[in-house]
C-alpha cells in the first residue's frame, strides 16, 4: 500500500513571513524583500529548523544588524502572525485519504519551538500516523538522512512512500532516497496527481 507523506509549510498551512512583515514595513515591498533576503533570510531561518534555538538565532542576527533588532525579534515573538491559516483544499485531501485508510505521515523542516503552536491550532495533525521534525533530529530536507530516518523509524518501504512538498529541492531529495514524490503547486493539482495514482 502506498504511504502518503506530507510537508507542512506551503502545503497544509499558509506560512509565509511576508504575512507579518508587510505589516511591519507598512507595505514597502522592496524594503521587506531586502530584509527577508539579507537579514532574516531563508538560510538563517533554516538554522532554527535544524535545531538552533530562536533566542540564539535572533541574538546572533541582532548583533550583526543592531538597527534592525526589533524587526529581527519579531520573527520570533510574532511568529504566529506568519501563519495565515490552513490550506483548506489540501486539508480536505488529507481527510479523504484518512477516510480511505491510507497510511499518513509528515516530514517537515520546522523549529521544535514553533511546531507546538501549529499542533494546538490545527486539528488535522491528528490524521498522521507519525511526524518527523527536522529540529528534533538535527537533519533538514533535502539531506538524505532525514528521509532515511523516517522510513527506518516507522518501518516503511521507500518505494511505497509518496512525498508531497512545495520545494523542488526537497522533492528531488525524496526521489534520490527512492521515494515517489509530487511537487505541490495547488490543492487542485495535488488532487489530480493523487487521482491519477488511484489514491483518491
Amino acid at each position: 500500500m502506498t504511504v502518503v507523506i506530507f510537508d507542512i509549510g506551503g502545503v497544509l498551512i499558509d506560512w509565509n513571513p511576508r504575512h507579518l512583515y508587510r505589516q511591519l514595513f507598512d507595505g514597502d515591498e522592496a524594503a521587506m524583500e531586502h530584509f527577508l533576503a539579507h537579514v532574516c533570510s531563508h538560510d538563517w531561518n533554516l538554522m532554527q529548523d535544524a535545531g538552533r534555538p530562536f533566542a540564539e538565532g535572533v541574538a546572533e542576527l541582532a548583533a550583526r544588524f543592531p538597527e534592525q533588532a526589533e524587526l529581527i525579534a519579531a520573527y520570533d515573538t510574532r511568529w504566529e502572525d506568519m501563519v495565515k491559516g490552513a490550506i483548506d483544499g489540501t486539508v480536505a485531501i488529507l481527510r479523504e485519504l484518512e477516510a480511505r485508510g491510507t497510511p499518513l505521515y509528515c516530514l517537515t523542516n520546522f523549529s521544535t519551538e514553533k511546531l507546538p503552536l501549529c499542533l494546538s491550532r490545527f486539528d488535522f495533525f491528528e490524521a498522521f500516523d507519525g511526524i518527523v521534525v527536522s529540529g528534533e533530529i538535527g537533519m533538514i530536507k533535502p539531506d538524505r538522512g532525514i528521509y532515511d530516518h523516517l522510513v527506518e523509524t516507522y518501518g516503511l518501504t521507500p518505494s511505497q512512500c509518496l512525498f508531497i512538498d512545495d520545494n523542488q529541492a526537497n522533492v528531488a531529495g525524496a526521489r534520490a532516497a527512492g521515494w515517489q514524490a509530487v511537487h505541490y503547486v495547488s490543492p487542485e493539482h495535488l488532487r489530480r496527481e493523487l487521482a491519477a495514482r488511484g489514491l483518491l
